[in-house]
């Protein structure tokens, strides 16, 4: 009975709290009993507990199925199967005609199509939540700005559904935020606890910021690495929105932040100055009067980004929208104490509420002007593309048609034109050849597209970023390219053409030959593997008479003899086709060992590849980003499983079961002297440590390896300085990412698969090694002028030019791997990506 009675004390209490809250949330608005109220369907009240995703849809398929003005779609589905889902809310008349509405949109980002009557045409407004999982005001936000919408019977919501059609994202990060739900949930107390230490605000490692790969997807927009942002792209392209909010949360003790964001310094120079300057202090109006209304208090024109293009609020603004960034101070659970107070999940989720009612009453009074704008966007585009000395760009790399493939697909996702280069021709030194390299004009809808992806930016208006300095997506991929002051070419590209892939005939062969220059080809030697074949690779290049005629094979290519094979050579065959089909590889065979330049088959200079069984510590203390990174490059690029073991198990490994032991950026001080010595004693006996940045600094700290840190000697002034000015001071100094160029050994076996000597690498470390005392294991250091893009203070430049990108620290009959930069930046970096792949596959052969 007295269990009864507290339940029901409970429930009372909370009742009482949460129907105050019609009147919190909206006061002086009518409803109409036709939509479904959220805690109709929830049970409880926005705000008393944080929903779970599932929840969240189904709420939106049942205002869906309540009204014919809203219809719910599904436009892609994460990792763990979660649908990405978008709510259209608009008047039954404009639902029942979405399809003509999106067309007629569209008109105005072709240029070359008469300019439609924008005065009877819908503002086309996007409201995106969640994009960080443990921000959750924002996915709650969408559940009653649904509502709403909806269901209020106030003139500003009919005006809305009236002359807007509304696409609500509830969460663009599902699995991360159902990961934070669970954990705030199940860590609430009754009552809630404000304190900040208390476990209910500190999530553990990985937190729900990240999607299932532990990703940020609010970097994803321009690299699309991640399924739930090449979901979003490919949706964004067939509407165009006019105005796209994006909702996030910041450190509790913050109040809110809405744009403009940091004149100039945080601006990105391909957007036109009238976004920044008019449209973005146009909006804010609305959002300062929202805020004033319920007495919160606000910020703007400080710190944040709207520079890097790959952000939610970011990418719209190379798209000829308005892409809004919100930031709201964080209950990072149900309450939290913060310098100003007590901050309760409610509050968070109020601000986001009014601030996505400014958005939308912004967005349809302003409907004609950003029809306009984006009309104007495009067509300023192509006035500049025809003022450009540029015309165009030429692309390809010879000897690697997958990441040719890789890099096309992402330029056609992103609606950028791209032709066939139709004859081979000579441009600035570098040769491109009919069939292998293909030519971007600048003269297109998307020309600040296009120069995102090819520019170096090297000057800029301001010294201190939020995140990345440079982002040109062409180095990244590491294809060769230049620009042309004319365009000529084939047809244009409309998709990926089906590859035709080279393979021997059935024939009597001595070897199956694949080059290791493709992006591919660890995907198909651990395919092969997997399947029980022996490989082997060549140290010296060689020329081999094959099937399809002479063929050079550098260092590092894959050799499969049919002699000392574990299956008979039909099955061998089988498995080696089916690899190179899935992996896209060009198999080559021969039917003698007898090389007509370089090396013989039989060489000592040809040695086995060992199957790789690599471990990797993740866990509280070491970065989930680039763990991640590496999990999803193996899973996606390689098809190969990895160990992630928790650091705090490492006391229950046997290191001597392992090839090779991964350690991303972290502090691994945890780890006991006996654990240490057990590491020790397994990398001098012949192990191989992969360490990613201030891991090899940690590695250094324990005495594992023995180099030389880089340091500059700085004058030094006693001058007083303002004190306002610090932050700016030490900021200028960080590198918050930045492309070099830098040499490469491409005879090294971390070399392997290279055609050049020189490669660009991202930077966004100060950490700084001296090139290896040994001659032979620096294979990745800076040349003498390697700033390629992005900016960076002098007395770190010279520190660059002087340092490591990798070297390789021998210890005892091991021997570590350090990459002082990381290798697979934000799955970005596929041109780097094989330096990592090859200390995985070729490590033991250092």
């Amino acid at each position: 009975m007295k269990n009864i009675l507290l339940l029901f004390l409970f429930l009372f209490t909370f009742s009482n709290l949460s129907f105050a809250q019609k009147d919190y949330y909206f006061p002086g608005e009518t409803f109409t009993d036709d939509i479904p109220s959220p805690y109709s369907y929830l049970g409880y009240h926005v705000g008393e507990w944080h929903t779970r995703y599932d929840r969240m849809v189904g709420y939106l398929e049942k205002l869906a199925e309540s009204s014919d003005m809203a219809e719910l779609k599904t436009v892609g589905y994460t990792n763990q199967l979660r649908p990405l889902v978008v709510l259209v809310i608009s008047n039954a008349n404009n639902i029942s005609n979405l399809e003509n509405i999106r067309n007629n949109h569209l008109k105005l980002v072709d240029p070359k199509v008469d300019m439609p009557d924008v005065s009877t045409m819908p503002a086309i407004i996007n409201l995106a939540y969640s994009v960080h999982g443990n921000e959750p005001s924002g996915g709650e936000a969408a559940i009653l700005s649904a509502y709403w919408l909806l269901a209020s019977q106030s003139d500003k919501a009919k005006g809305i559904r009236d002359n807007a059609v509304v696409m609500i994202d509830p969460a663009i990060n599902p699995d991360g935020r159902d990961r934070h739900t669970n954990w705030a949930n199940m860590h609430r107390g009754f009552p809630p606890v404000a304190d900040p230490l208390d476990r209910e605000h500190n999530e553990i490692w990985p937190s729900g910021r990240v999607n299932h790969y532990w990703f940020d997807l609010n970097r994803d927009w321009l690299p699309l690495a991640q399924v739930e942002t090449q979901s979003k792209i490919a949706w964004y392209h067939s509407w165009y929105p006019n105005v796209v909010g994006d909702f996030h949360e910041m450190g509790t003790n913050s109040t809110y932040f809405f744009e403009p964001t940091k004149p100039f310094g945080s601006e990105n120079p391909v957007v036109p100055r009238k976004n920044y300057d008019e449209i973005n202090n146009k909006f804010a109006g609305y959002f300062s009067k929202a805020l004033d209304e319920i007495g919160s208090l606000y910020w703007t024109k400080e710190t944040f980004d709207n520079s890097y293009p790959g952000y939610g609020s970011t990418y719209p603004d190379i798209q000829g929208g308005l892409g809004l960034v919100f930031e709201q101070g964080s209950s990072r659970g149900h309450i939290q104490s913060s310098q100003r107070g007590d901050i309760t999940f409610q509050f968070t989720i109020r601000n986001q509420l009014k601030i996505s009612m400014a958005t939308m009453e912004a967005g349809v009074k302003e409907r004609i002007y950003m029809h306009q704008y984006l009309r104007e966007f495009f067509k300023t585009g192509m006035d500049e593309a025809a003022k450009n000395s540029v015309k165009s760009y030429v692309f390809g790399d010879e000897y690697d048609e997958s990441k040719n493939r890789l890099f096309l697909k992402l330029l056609l996702d992103h609606k950028i034109k791209v032709y066939d280069n139709d004859r081979d021709i000579s441009v600035k030194g570098k040769q491109f050849k009919k069939g292998k390299s293909w030519v971007v004009p600048t003269s297109q809808p998307q020309y600040r597209m296009v120069r995102t992806m090819f520019e170096k930016v090297t000057e800029f208006a301001d010294s201190v970023f939020y995140d990345a300095s440079s982002w040109t997506m062409a180095l990244a991929y590491n294809v060769p390219f230049e620009s042309q002051s004319g365009f000529s070419a084939g047809k244009e590209l409309s998709s990926l053409e089906t590859q035709e892939l080279a393979f021997p005939e059935i024939g009597n062969y001595v070897a199956y030959m694949v080059d290791w220059s493709d992006y591919f080809a660890p995907k198909f030697l651990h395919a092969i593997q997997n399947a029980g074949v022996h490989v082997e690779s060549n140290a010296l290049p060689f020329t081999s008479l094959t099937d399809q005629g002479e063929k050079e094979f550098p260092a590092g290519s894959l050799i499969i003899p049919t002699a000392f094979q574990k299956m008979n050579q039909a099955d061998l065959r089988n498995i080696i086709q089916a690899a190179a089909k899935e992996s896209g590889q060009h198999v080559f065979a021969s039917t003698t060992g007898f090389s007509k330049a370089g090396i013989d088959l039989g060489s000592n200079n040809i040695s086995a590849i060992q199957v790789p069984k690599v471990l990797m510590l993740v866990g509280q203390g070491t970065s989930q980003y680039e763990a991640g990174e590496i999990w999803h490059l193996m899973d996606t690029k390689v098809g190969m499983p990895i160990s992630k073991v928790d650091l705090s198990a490492f006391g229950r490994l046997n290191l001597f079961d392992y090839k090779t032991l991964i350690m991303t950026s972290g502090n691994y001080s945890s780890l006991s002297s006996g654990q240490l010595t057990h590491l020790k004693d397994w990398l001098s006996r012949g192990g191989t440590i992969i360490a990613l940045r201030s891991a090899s600094q940690w590695l250094q700290s324990q005495g594992v390896i023995q180099e030389e840190y880089l340091s500059i000697n700085e004058e030094t002034t006693s001058a007083s300085k303002l004190y306002a000015s610090r932050r700016d001071e030490s900021g200028a100094q960080a590198i918050g990412g930045s492309i070099y160029n830098a040499y490469l050994d491409n005879t090294h076996p971390l070399g392997y698969g290279y055609r050049m000597t020189e490669i660009p690498v991202y930077r966004n470390t100060s950490i700084f090694f001296k090139p290896s005392k040994s001659p032979y294991q620096t294979p990745v250091r800076y040349t003498e002028n390697p700033l390629l893009g992005g900016y960076i203070s002098p007395s770190n430049l010279e520190k660059v030019k002087q340092s490591a990108s990798v070297l390789v620290s021998p210890v005892g009959r091991g021997k570590v791997i350090n990459f002082i930069d990381n290798p697979n930046f934000r799955g970005t970096w596929f041109g780097t990506n094989k330096l990592f792949f090859n200390a995985i596959f070729y490590g033991d052969k250092i």
